[in-house]
C-alpha cells in the first residue's frame, strides 16, 4: 500500500471517528432535554413575573426539561383533584381537606413556573405529551380511577396522589444537582419541602375503611 493511500485512509478514519463524536453529543443534549436530573436550595420568595422581569432568567437544558416536564405534572394532579370534587361531599373529610391545601400550593407552583418560562424568553412545550410518565395523574389512569368501584376510590386516589409526590421529590433532587438557575433551584428547594411534608401528611391521614370496621 503506498504512503498516499495510506494517508487517505488514516484521514477516512479520523473523519468517521469526529462524526460519531458529534453524533454522541447530539444524542446526549437530546437525552440531558428529556430527562431532568437532581437538586437541594434555600428558600427564596415566590416567583412572579414582576419578580424576574427586572432580570433575564437563563435556563439550561435541565432547567428546561424540569419546568416542561412539571407543568404536566401539576395540571394532572389538579385534574385529579378537581374529580375528587365531583365526587359526595361526604367522602373522606379528611382526605379532602389534605387536597385542598396540596392543590393551593399546585397552582402556586405552576404560576412560578411559567414566570421563570416567560422571563427565559422560552416558550411552553408539553414534550412528553402521551407519555406514561412515572408520577404523572394522565387521563388515563383518571379513566381507570373513575371505573373503579367505588370502594375502591380512596385507595387509588391515595395512590395516585403519592405516586406524583414521590416521583417530584425525585425530579426536585436531578434539578438541584444538574440544573444551573439560582431562581429555578429556589422554586425547586420549597417544591421539594412542601412535597415532602405532603407526604407525611399523606401518610398520617387515617384510613376510613380500617376506623369502620375498629368500630
Amino acid at each position: 500500500m503506498s504512503r498516499t493511500t495510506r494517508r487517505a485512509r488514516a484521514w477516512r478514519i479520523v473523519g468517521a471517528v469526529t462524526s460519531l463524536a458529534v453524533t454522541a453529543l447530539a444524542v446526549g443534549l437530546t437525552q440531558l432535554r428529556s430527562r431532568p436530573d437532581e437538586p437541594a436550595a434555600a428558600p427564596a420568595p415566590a416567583v412572579t413575573p414582576s419578580a424576574v422581569g427586572a432580570s433575564p432568567v437563563v435556563l439550561n437544558a435541565t432547567d428546561n426539561a424540569f419546568i416542561q416536564l412539571l407543568i404536566p405534572m401539576n395540571e394532572g394532579a389538579l385534574a385529579l383533584f378537581d374529580y375528587l370534587d365531583t365526587r359526595p361531599a361526604e367522602t373522606d373529610p379528611p382526605l379532602r381537606a389534605a387536597v385542598e391545601r396540596i392543590r393551593a400550593a399546585h397552582r402556586s407552583e405552576v404560576r412560578e413556573l411559567r414566570a421563570l418560562l416567560a422571563a427565559a424568553h422560552m416558550p411552553e412545550e408539553n414534550i412528553h405529551e402521551g407519555h406514561q410518565m412515572p408520577g404523572m395523574v394522565t387521563d388515563a389512569r383518571l379513566t381507570e380511577l373513575r371505573a373503579a368501584p367505588a370502594v375502591e376510590l380512596r385507595s387509588g386516589t391515595v395512590a395516585l396522589i403519592r405516586a406524583h409526590l414521590e416521583q417530584t421529590v425525585v425530579l426536585c433532587r436531578g434539578e438541584q444537582a444538574n440544573g444551573a438557575s439560582p431562581e429555578l433551584k429556589a422554586v425547586v428547594a420549597r417544591m421539594q419541602e412542601a412535597r415532602t411534608a405532603e407526604l407525611d401528611e399523606l401518610a398520617r391521614l387515617p384510613d376510613p375503611v380500617a376506623a369502620g370496621a375498629g368500630g
